[in-house]
């Protein structure tokens, strides 16, 4: 195949080919076989036309985009090869000779990954971070422990509203001394400081006894859902039924044995520990790792196709509407419920699409220089724990990923990417 690649511009080229005369005629052979299908001719059965007759009584010229539909994905899929580029979009296609018997030539422009200038990538200083697990963190975590454990139990009758107390209520809601749909219940149960009423509602029930009645004022925020709501003055009248707090346990041996499998609290203690400074451990990595990154992709100078942008926004909005599914809530409600539309949502996700692509093209760039390589032991140790995790067989995970192109491939590139990472993160200096 004669292939010529020729660049136009930073990141666009045309890619011209030619295909062999005899190509084009098993193609228009192919287009024949499936068009004559539909063709009804007096003195044939359907199907049975004679492509010479057909020809004389259509012409050749009909099967021309038939068999290019043939043709062209074999074709261009092996100039591509041929010029050793790499495409980040559809190609626009002008086919420039196409016939019976003839040569096809073809000219795709195209789109390709762009080249990437690489800056410092190793021996980089980033600031250092401290991720000492302090006493005081440990006894921050019991404490939560045991408020997670508290007894909810009824207030005394002359007990006072706090903060952190369950409240049951009525309310009324009045916009211009009018009632207004939503905003009453019975026997409603709020948390005082869990921040789900509008601002400034939950504050004003602090210091009230079971039985008070009192109207609560407040203004709903500008960007308030209902649009007849948003910023506009209100009026609760609201009626206290009860108040439940929070009976902490005490912190000794029995709370220990209770919600753990320890016997003593310093046991337990020591375990809350151990799990935070894995975290932090965890966390110190992923700092540094996150860290070089930044600062090798603020390094490096790359022009990227704003199509290579485009196709990551729909990337994450994909992403987006998969994680609303899982909650159960139908992305058409969440648009109604925030007032958006998908053009807005796709600018929000635009400037993470434009550092994921960079990011990318960065770590690409520097394995390449790197010449690193996943071995043969560290696929096999990545197909064990996809394995394990998935609960199958590990040949039965390789041959589902082979299966997949570009799936085993996409596993190797993550094993050289991490291995590039930590190589990276291995030369760094803190400061």
């Amino acid at each position: 195949m004669a292939v010529k690649w020729e660049k136009i511009e930073k990141n666009v080229g045309v890619l011209e080919f030619e295909v062999a005369a005899e190509q084009v005629d098993a193609a228009l052979e192919q287009a024949f076989k499936k068009v004559v299908k539909t063709v009804s001719m007096p003195g044939f059965r359907k199907g049975k036309v004679p492509r010479s007759i057909f020809e004389n009584r259509y012409g050749v010229e009909v099967l021309y985009q038939d068999a290019l539909d043939i043709l062209l994905p074999v074709a261009y899929t092996e100039a591509v090869r041929e010029a050793d580029i790499n495409p980040v979009d559809r190609p626009e296609i002008d086919v420039v000779q196409f016939g019976k018997g003839e040569t096809a030539v073809i000219k795709a422009t195209v789109t390709v990954k762009p080249e990437v200038a690489l800056g410092d990538y190793k021996g980089l200083t980033i600031e250092k971070k401290d991720f000492t697990v302090a006493a005081e963190t440990v006894q921050t975590e019991l404490e939560n422990l045991q408020k997670s454990h508290a007894e909810i139990v009824v207030a005394a009758d002359d007990a006072t509203v706090e903060n952190g107390d369950t409240v049951t209520m009525d309310f009324k809601g009045f916009v211009n001394d009018e009632a207004f749909e939503g905003g009453e219940a019975d026997n409603y149960q709020l948390e005082i400081g869990s921040g789900l009423f509008i601002p400034g509602f939950e504050e004003q029930l602090v210091g009230l006894k079971k039985g008070d009645e009192k109207d609560i004022t407040v203004s709903f925020p500008e960007e308030y859902h209902v649009k007849t709501l948003a910023g506009q003055p209100a009026v609760f009248k609201i009626k206290l039924h009860d108040i439940k707090r929070k009976q902490l346990p005490v912190l000794d041996d029995e709370f220990a044995k209770d919600i753990s499998e320890f016997n003593t609290l310093d046991e337990l203690k020591a375990d809350i520990e151990n799990k935070l400074k894995e975290k932090a451990e965890h966390d110190a990595n992923m700092y540094k790792e996150e860290a070089v990154i930044n600062k090798a992709v603020e390094n490096a100078t790359v022009e990227v196709p704003d199509v290579m942008i485009e196709n990551e926004i729909e990337v994450l909005m994909n992403d987006f509407k998969q994680r609303l599914q899982q909650q159960g809530i139908p992305y058409e409600a969440y648009i109604q419920f925030t007032g958006s539309d998908e053009e807005a949502l796709k600018n929000e996700f635009r400037a993470q699409a434009s550092t994921r692509v960079r990011t990318g093209l960065v770590l690409e760039a520097i394995v390449a220089v790197e010449g690193i390589e996943a071995t043969d032991a560290e696929v096999t140790e990545e197909l064990a724990k996809i394995a394990e995790s998935a609960k199958m067989d590990v040949e039965r995970v390789k041959s589902i990923l082979e299966a997949r192109d570009p799936g085993l491939a996409n596993l190797k590139t993550d094993i050289k990417t991490r291995k590039t990472i930590q190589t990276m993160v291995e030369s760094a200096n803190e400061a």
